[in-house]
């Protein structure tokens, strides 16, 4: 299964960095640098960093996409992990560090009675997982914690690292 990530780093001028894994080994990386010209609105970052996501992701073939981002765990159903995956027509599964939307209750996050995402504990704090597109809740907290070795899955980690010229 080739199991992909994106994030955009700030450090300078904005940097989306993809990458592909297959067994967690780099098989493609793709940086792309951009402007981004939408003020950061939280419950908006697919208007931020959407496009320059896109640009990085263009033409790479993967099975599964890890997004820095909310998913269905959004206000409006459609977070960047959502916007995402709709553009691409691929399985996308969100990532995000802090809770945007909805109430905890055990493992999962609600809005209302209606289930939006889950909570993964990990070894400092937790994350907060949810469907982006072609994919359901239960799978992507499958996915997620196979591929999460620290804090976040390794793909959006290395994309973040790279993207950020740390490795």
């Amino acid at each position: 299964m080739l199991v992909a990530g994106v994030d955009i780093s700030y450090k300078g001028n904005p940097v989306a960095c993809a990458v592909v894994m297959k067994d967690f080994k780099l098989v493609k990386v793709r940086k792309v640098g951009g402007e981004v010209n939408f003020p950061y609105i939280p419950g908006l970052l697919r208007f931020r960093e959407g496009p320059l996501m896109l640009k990085a992701l263009a033409g790479l073939e993967f099975d599964v996409l890890f997004v820095d981002g909310n998913g269905k765990l959004h206000p409006e159903r459609k977070g960047l992990a959502t916007f995402i995956g709709e553009v691409l027509d691929k399985p996308t599964v969100g990532v995000a560090k802090s809770l945007l939307f909805g109430e905890v209750k055990g493992n999962y996050v609600y809005d209302g009675k209606e289930r939006i995402g889950a909570v993964l504990k990990t070894s400092s704090k937790p994350i907060y997982v949810s469907v982006g597109h072609k994919i359901s809740l239960e799978e992507a907290v499958r996915l997620t914690k196979k591929y999460t070795k620290y804090r976040i899955p390794e793909p959006i980690r290395l994309a973040h690292l790279i993207g950020s010229g740390c490795l």
